[in-house]
């Protein structure tokens, strides 16, 4: 018998929140099961599950997820789908640079601005009262 697992044990084992699980299964990303009321989620499930959650860490948005996700069960397969989780985190990882630079810049920036105020308060501090 294939293993399953309950909503609230892949809750506690991810650390997130049953209505999170619940999300991902309305977008239409996991697919458990049904018994009665209660949700069968299969191995493929937490699979995806772990998936899911890795990439919205990495800071993909749901729909590149989805795309790289749904790459495993297409043609070409596995693959395709690490080829395209290849280039995606090449994307990803620039992005990152690009901001890294950006911050790298306004901190020096601010900086700069902060010496001239310092520079200035000192100067009117010397100057002689009225």
């Amino acid at each position: 018998m294939t293993q399953v697992h309950s909503i609230s044990d892949l809750a506690q084992e991810f650390g997130v929140t049953t209505r999170t699980i619940r999300f991902y299964e309305s977008e239409g990303l996991l697919e458990p099961e049904r018994a009665g009321q209660r949700r069968l989620f299969s191995p493929r499930d937490r699979v995806r599950l772990k998936l899911i959650l890795r990439g919205k860490r990495l800071g993909f948005s749901l729909s590149e997820i989805r795309e790289i996700i749904e790459m495993y069960d297409a043609a070409p397969g596995e693959k395709g789908q690490l080829q395209l989780l290849m280039d995606r985190i090449e994307e990803r990882r620039s992005e990152l640079h690009q901001r890294r630079r950006d911050i790298d810049a306004t901190l020096k920036e601010l900086a700069e601005v902060k010496e001239r105020c310092k520079t200035r308060l000192g100067q009117l501090s010397r100057r002689p009262k009225r």
